[in-house]
């Protein structure tokens, strides 16, 4: 047994061939298909000069690609600042001494996890634009949904982090007069926070993906501007196309710099970091001069650092 794998024997010489073999089987089925798609794609006339070069022109990027990348920006942005905030008042509420607090900070979050986003966007939608509230309530309504649903996954990303650190943290805190409130906001959540940040960028990426469902309420995010033009020039599959590669470079460089605080920061703390939502366990920082970590250390408590 190989002292990394747990619940598997690590591959022998024969094995790891039979997965080179397989890899590379894989990889050529998979070119197969593609060269079949491009063939058929091909005799439809969908690689001819003039379904692409509209899509490269400056009307194009000025007036629908931009502007709906700005949107889709704009959107996630105001999604994040907004899911972060209620992630820490909720995430705070589930750990809270109160039972009450407990117990209504929970049916909170087990709610909005539980209702898929677009159903939340389109009652929004609907709520606001009947009655007014909004004069872009198609925006407010991809918001608050993204805000609500994602709060919902950073409060229980809180909830984990300061759950998994030692209790040696709490118990340091408490013996030096701490109330239960003051320890979790200047010892637990500042360690849980810090361990928490590769998973909680690994989140942005599952925000900006979600503003695209903001084109059924006719939010004219990046994707609803891609068909809009696309459907003026006939050419759906190309601007759909450069779309996507737009999403894919955006929450390509997200993802790299999630895997880079996860190795930055693993050196910070106790343990190796989450990289993404719910994988991993949050760990607790190792004490700094000047920060808790020390503070606690000065307690004798060999488990608070």
């Amino acid at each position: 047994m190989s002292q990394k794998s747990v619940l598997f024997d690590a591959p022998g010489p024969r094995a790891r061939r039979r997965i080179a073999v397989g890899n590379v089987v894989g990889t050529l089925v998979v070119l197969g298909i593609a060269a079949l798609v491009a063939v058929a794609l091909a005799n439809r006339g969908q690689f001819a000069a003039d379904l692409w070069s509209p899509i490269f022109t400056t009307s194009a990027w000025q007036d629908y690609f931009i502007p709906g990348l700005q949107n889709t920006l704009r959107a996630a942005g105001y999604a994040v600042v907004g899911a972060v905030v209620f992630g820490l008042i909720f995430g705070s509420g589930r750990l809270a001494r109160v039972g009450a607090v407990r117990w209504l900070s929970g049916v909170v979050v087990e709610f909005f996890r539980a209702v898929p986003v677009l159903l939340m966007m389109v009652f929004f939608w609907l709520l606001f634009g009947y009655n007014r509230i909004s004069d872009d309530p198609a925006f407010l309504a991809v918001v608050i949904a993204l805000i609500l649903y994602n709060g919902s996954v950073i409060a229980e990303l809180v909830r984990a982090g300061v759950g998994n650190l030692p209790k040696g943290q709490s118990e340091a805190g408490l013996a030096v007069g701490l109330t239960g409130g003051q320890v979790l906001r200047s010892i637990q959540l500042p360690q849980a926070l810090i361990a928490m940040l590769p998973a909680l960028v690994s989140q942005l990426v599952v925000v900006l993906k979600d503003t695209a469902l903001g084109q059924i309420i006719t939010y004219n995010e990046l994707l609803r501007a891609a068909q809009i033009f696309g459907n003026g020039n006939s050419n759906n599959l190309q601007t759909l196309t450069i779309a996507a590669l737009i999403f894919i470079i955006i929450n390509w460089a997200l993802t790299a710099v999630a895997r880079w605080l996860s190795r930055y920061l693993s050196g910070r703390t106790s343990g190796a970091t989450a990289t993404g939502p719910g994988i991993g366990n949050p760990t607790a920082v190792a004490g700094k001069p000047g920060g808790p970590g020390n503070a606690i250390a000065a307690t004798g408590d060999p488990s608070a650092t």
